[in-house]
């Protein structure tokens, strides 16, 4: 294209103001099950978000032979075989979360409250009892004596160089798409699975709900993703980064130069936005980042994540600051406790995040600047507390500032630049002439103008 970027695909138009919510069933609920998780569908369409992310509930393995268990799962201590990720029958519900019936009726039940849903698939690799594997040992990697090689994790890896694989795992796709009526994927590992993989996929589902799918990819973050099949990825950098801040590792100007590394190597791409998920929050086997530090400062790290470009990700119980240990290997019958404390949600701490969430979403969907503008980072001289960056669109300019400190911040800019608007978002802000004043822990979204 005479050296220019080939242009990214063109994503549903619902995906422009959504907000993706993270379902990982063993946590969401006591139960662990659809039928319970289906039950909490009217709260979340009454929180705001729009799609949500069901993880993997298809039949997992349940051999208890640890050399095929990942370190992640012996460390939990729970004596769990199942592991979610670790996949033994990718056509059927795993009876630990309900039926294929149940399934269909939680899809039903999501779009009856106007929520978009799609489901985890695990295509990198599968168990060592796939249901497949005696029929087609050769959908496998294979040593050269003829056994399975195991791979990262200690899981079998996919032959992708078998065309009949391809074939199996394409139809998987149509079948949750057509038999189940789901909106899209998220995939995981997606940059260890041959991209050609992803986009003939694509086109197929494409086939059966045009114009309706997205795609998720869990992947280091390849622009080329999402010329043909994916329509947004992780971003890592911005993930690790804000907790490594938030937990005191790091400056916060290292965050800012490795999200523009991230940037640069994106250049363009579109990406979620979060500090938390199911891996996230497993491998807190200690305290979680909620419990960890003060509920303003988690907040910082949220208002940041609704004003950057992107799309906002939250994980099931951040809404309510849970800070509880979850595991990928806690459910109803091992590590019991190990699920979201709703309790949360009726303490003063936990109806304040939920009203913070609300706000955040109500903002973000009502001012076009916030899902559909330009990204250019602010300098500031309280650069070591305070970050800040500007979003454009047309007539609308949106000044986000975020005081990472516990100490107020009197912050200015470079000079000629008007602090004169609306508050969009202020939670202990305000403006003195040039400066702009940051309680601890302050957050302004202030819409403004520039010189031209």
């Amino acid at each position: 294209m005479d050296g220019q970027e080939r242009p990214l695909r063109q994503w549903p138009a619902y995906a422009e103001k959504a907000v993706i919510y993270q379902i990982f069933l063993r946590s969401f609920t006591l139960e662990g099950t659809l039928k319970a998780a289906e039950k909490m569908l009217p709260y979340l369409a009454d929180l705001g978000v729009d799609i949500i992310y069901l993880c993997p509930p298809v039949v997992s393995d349940d051999d208890m032979d640890k050399s095929h268990w990942s370190e992640r799962q012996r460390k939990s201590g729970l004596d769990n075989p199942k592991n979610p990720y670790r996949i033994k029958d990718y056509y059927h519900v795993d009876p630990e979360y309900g039926s294929d019936r149940d399934l269909r009726e939680f899809v039903a039940a999501a779009h009856k409250h106007g929520l978009k849903t799609i489901l985890d698939l695990v295509y990198y690799h599968c168990s060592a009892n796939a249901v497949f594997l005696k029929e087609h040992p050769d959908f496998v990697k294979l040593n050269e004596d003829g056994s399975i090689r195991f791979g990262t994790w200690h899981f079998p890896e996919l032959n992708y160089e078998n065309p009949a694989l391809r074939e199996y795992l394409w139809q998987n796709m149509e079948y949750f798409i057509r038999d189940f009526d789901f909106d899209g994927f998220r995939c995981d590992v997606a940059d260890n699975v041959p991209l050609d993989f992803w986009e003939e996929g694509r086109r197929r589902i494409e086939g059966l709900k045009p114009g309706g799918i997205i795609m998720l990819a869990e992947s280091s973050g390849r622009r080329e993703e999402q010329y043909e099949a994916f329509d947004l990825s992780y971003a890592f950098q911005c993930t690790y980064k804000t907790l490594e801040v938030m937990e005191g590792k790091i400056s916060l100007k290292e965050m800012r130069r490795a999200m523009q590394e991230e940037r640069e190597r994106m250049n363009g791409a579109r990406v979620i936005r979060s500090f938390d998920s199911h891996d996230i929050a497993n491998d807190a086997y200690e305290t979680r980042i909620e419990r960890m530090v003060p509920l303003e400062l988690t907040n910082v790290a949220l208002a940041m994540d609704f004003a950057l470009d992107g799309i906002p990700f939250l994980y099931n119980g951040q809404e309510i600051a849970d800070g509880r240990r979850h595991s990928l290997w806690a459910n109803r019958e091992y590590g019991k406790n190990l699920a979201i404390g709703w309790e949360e949600a009726v303490t003063e701490r936990g109806k304040a995040r939920m009203a913070f969430v609300k706000k955040l979403i109500e903002v973000r969907r009502a001012l076009a600047v916030l899902t559909r503008g330009s990204f250019d980072w602010l300098e500031n001289d309280r650069d070591e507390h305070v970050l800040s960056f500007v979003r454009r669109w047309e007539w609308q300019i949106m000044l986000c500032a975020f005081n990472y400190s516990n100490a107020p911040q009197m912050v200015r800019f470079a000079p000629g630049l008007s602090l004169g608007g609306v508050f969009r978002l202020c939670i202990g802000a305000d403006v003195q002439g040039d400066v702009l004043r940051l309680a601890p822990y302050g957050v302004a979204w202030l819409e403004c103008d520039f010189p031209a």
